[in-house]
């Protein structure tokens, strides 16, 4: 279960509730692939933030993904549509800005 006081978030892939963690290495690899971070954050407020970037952030952030693929996790995303995803970016990129307990 996701720890909201500790940036976490939830996103359901493949009908399995999966938690999204913003750990130091995950937000790494995150920013090795999308450039720096307050940059995403930036796209995100003005509403820029591509789709295959928001998948790319929540797949790096995937806590004990085990067999799931990047695929799955673009397609929970597109499944659940983007005002639903909405939240628990928001949390990732809340965590990003303003650290975690």
């Amino acid at each position: 279960m996701a720890n909201h006081a500790r940036g976490e978030a939830a996103l359901v892939v493949c009908g399995k509730e999966h938690v999204l963690r913003p750990s130091f290495a995950a937000l790494v690899a995150a920013e090795e692939e999308l450039g720096p971070l307050f940059a995403l954050v930036e796209r995100a407020g003005e509403g820029r933030l591509a789709l295959a970037e928001v998948a790319t952030l929540f797949w790096h952030c995937l806590a004990g993904r085990g067999e799931l693929t990047r695929n799955q996790v673009g397609e929970a995303v597109i499944a659940q549509g983007l005002a639903a995803s909405a939240k628990p970016l928001r949390s990732l990129l809340g965590a990003i800005l303003q650290g975690s307990g």
